[in-house]
């Protein structure tokens, strides 16, 4: 059997090793002209690291990033409103509340893929299926012909524009800013990730390995607003200003080159995630806003069971159809569960603000806990 995987990111990276490592002869075509790791910084859950246990590269991946021990949400004061200690979480389900920079868990995941199986500077702009056979056909006038394809090429994927072109990203309201950055000097908690909902917007800062820190910033904004484009690390820092300490601080720091930007959007969950002998994984079948930070976890996932279902049915069809009956209704839970968090998070009136961090700040311990558990119990 031979596959095709169109895309070179955390999904596209993880389903071509699953399958290399099944015994399928498997070529993963990226547009880009080099692995980039985009985004900066990425949190990994539970269950995305069992994922990564179960493809041979979870100790690497752990070397190369740190593990925290809660998740804590501010008010735009510095008061606490939630505070999810995750070390029971992590003794119970494995490593959990890890963040890595993300150029290094591409590197990894690169690094024990077959040699020559990942071809770059190959962007595909159609796919065609007949018979037992599909094709990829790609912008250099190239193609490849496989026995299956796996599109995991993102949210505005090719593929699933050709397979089911009125599903489109939708925004979500707000647009984020991202960036790893050297600590300049200010105090954090070096074993907490902490999120900060303000008036003004969102705000995340986790630390990394080497002294080093991620960050997010999130602002209510119209879809491709020119403002929000040109927005600095200097505005942004004046934005945030009545924000508790060290976040002003932090964001004026960073250098303009060290500035990620982009709308926050998802999908409308899919009737489908198989098409005949083409199969849509990761942000290409389920993209989701990151207020869950589930969005790599979910296309770790989807790349297991994707190849222990082609492992466990001989019959592709058939196998097919088990991955999807797997993956479609956790994914789409996952969708509507994180747009559901990040309107909530967004709320700018400050009567609401208030009623939202007293909900938040009322609320047991276990109920949220048992809403983590849902996600880390995985049908591996």
């Amino acid at each position: 059997m031979k596959a095709i995987v169109i895309g070179g990111g955390i999904g596209g990276l993880c389903t071509a090793l699953a399958l290399q490592k099944a015994g399928i002869a498997t070529t993963a075509y990226e547009a880009a002209p080099k692995i980039r790791g985009l985004g900066a910084g990425v949190a990994l859950a539970a269950n995305a690291m069992q994922g990564l246990a179960r493809l041979g590269v979870a100790e690497e991946v752990v070397a190369r990033g740190k593990q925290l021990e809660a998740l804590v949400i501010f008010d735009e004061h510095g008061k606490v409103i939630s505070n999810m200690d995750t070390r029971s979480l992590s003794n119970k389900y494995g490593i959990n509340n890890f963040v890595v920079h993300r150029a290094d868990l591409h590197e990894v995941l690169c690094n024990h893929l077959n040699p020559g199986s990942l071809v770059l500077g190959k962007r595909c702009e159609e796919v065609r299926q007949e018979g037992e056979q599909v094709t990829a056909l790609f912008t250099d006038g190239s193609s490849d012909t496989a026995d299956l394809l796996v599109a995991a090429d993102g949210i505005s994927s090719v593929v699933r524009q050709q397979l089911a072109p009125a599903s489109v990203p939708r925004y979500a309201g707000y647009t984020c800013w991202r960036a790893v950055v050297d600590n300049p000097g200010v105090d954090i908690n070096n074993m907490i990730s902490a999120e900060t909902w303000a008036p003004a917007g969102r705000v995340g800062i986790a630390p990394l390995q080497g002294d080093k820190i991620y960050w997010y910033a999130c602002i209510n904004a119209p879809q491709r607003d020119e403002k929000m484009r040109h927005m600095t690390p200097e505005k942004l820092a004046r934005h945030f200003e009545k924000v508790h300490s060290p976040v002003e601080m932090l964001l004026a720091s960073t250098a303009p080159d060290q500035l990620i930007w982009n709308d926050i959007a998802d999908l409308k969950p899919l009737k489908h995630f198989v098409f005949g002998r083409v199969v849509l994984l990761g942000d290409a079948a389920h993209a989701t806003t990151p207020n869950m930070g589930q969005g790599a976890c979910q296309a770790i996932e989807d790349a297991v069971v994707l190849a222990q279902c082609l492992q466990q049915e001989p019959d592709l069809a058939k196998a097919l159809t088990k991955y999807e009956k797997r993956r479609m209704p956790r994914t789409a839970k996952v969708i509507e569960l994180s747009r559901r968090l990040g309107e909530v998070a967004h709320w700018r009136h400050p009567l609401l603000g208030r009623l939202r961090n007293s909900l938040f700040r009322a609320m047991p311990t276990f109920v949220t806990q048992r809403q983590m558990e849902d996600l880390y119990k995985v049908d591996f």
